[in-house]
């Protein structure tokens, strides 16, 4: 039996190089629309995304980050936020903005393209909602950068699952 999400969920990497073609907003539509259908509590969708192809404005959010190589490498960024003024937990709601975040890699992944997740830019939230004219109605979650890969030969690895259960109650007994 197949299973392609299980398979994306393995095969998918972090893509930090990525060659100078434009990355289609047919693409960048359904790697968004991926997003959207994340889960969150009471199903409040508190995401808000922001879409940059500029070279201006990546050059400038590339100065925010000590990632700028890939900022600036990317043809393509979206900004993901939540709205503080949809959000009703926020734990649920961080929560929900991962689960987002995550579609949409594996999105990207399934559309061929390479993407990576840029958190260390969050230290200076304020400097990018600047960039980008927001107010803090909008709390940044990430910085994602998007391209069609220079490559794809990433490796990565996990600990065996056993390291990770700390218990286990009832279940099969066979």
């Amino acid at each position: 039996m197949e299973q392609p999400v299980q398979e994306a969920i393995r095969n998918r990497r972090s893509i930090r190089e990525f060659i100078g073609r434009p990355v289609e907003s047919e693409l960048l539509q359904k790697i968004l629309t991926a997003g959207i259908w994340a889960p969150s509590g009471l199903n409040n969708q508190p995401w808000r995304f922001v879409i940059i192809r500029a070279p201006e404005i990546i050059n400038e959010l590339a100065t925010q980050t000590s990632y700028a190589h890939v900022v600036q490498g990317a043809p393509a960024l979206i900004a993901v936020y939540l709205d503080r003024e949809i959000m009703y937990d926020t734990v649920k709601d961080h929560q929900a903005a991962g689960a987002c975040i995550q579609n949409m890699l594996l999105a990207a992944h399934e559309l061929g393209l390479g993407a990576v997740w840029l958190g260390q830019i969050l230290k200076n939230k304020d400097q990018v909602n600047a960039i980008l004219q927001l107010s803090d109605q909008y709390d940044l979650m990430a910085l994602l950068a998007f391209g069609y890969p220079q490559h794809r030969n990433q490796q990565s690895r996990r600990q065996p699952l056993t390291d990770f259960i700390l218990h286990e109650f009832g279940g099969d007994t066979t």
